[in-house]
């Protein structure tokens, strides 16, 4: 590793809290002219109502490198797994039994 590759190193840390991570099944996407909002909900099948776990606030230039990188991750998955079906081609109702959701 050359000194600019270490310079260059960023040193990330992730807390044992957040490193368990939160499961979603739904993300609801807005965005304004400076940025973009993405908040990930778990919906239970029966239950009306559900709560955002985690809302992710991005700026226009990451969101779209987050999908780049997305779109990069997904194909590698499927490369290494088969394709992942689409949502439009699975027959299970959105809204689990609850109320319709929107996204």
């Amino acid at each position: 590793m050359s000194n600019t590759e270490q310079q260059n190193q960023l040193n990330i840390e992730i807390s044992e809290e957040i490193s368990e991570g939160e499961y979603a099944n739904l993300a609801i996407i807005t965005h304004s002219h400076a940025e973009f909002v993405v908040d990930f909900v778990n919906v239970m099948p029966g239950t009306p109502k559900s709560k955002v776990k985690s809302r992710i606030i991005l700026t226009p230039f990451h969101a779209k490198r987050f999908m780049k990188a997305l779109v990069e991750n997904v194909k590698k998955f499927e490369t290494a797994n088969g394709t992942i079906q689409d949502m439009e081609a699975v027959e299970i109702p959105f809204n689990f039994g609850g109320p319709t959701a929107q996204a």
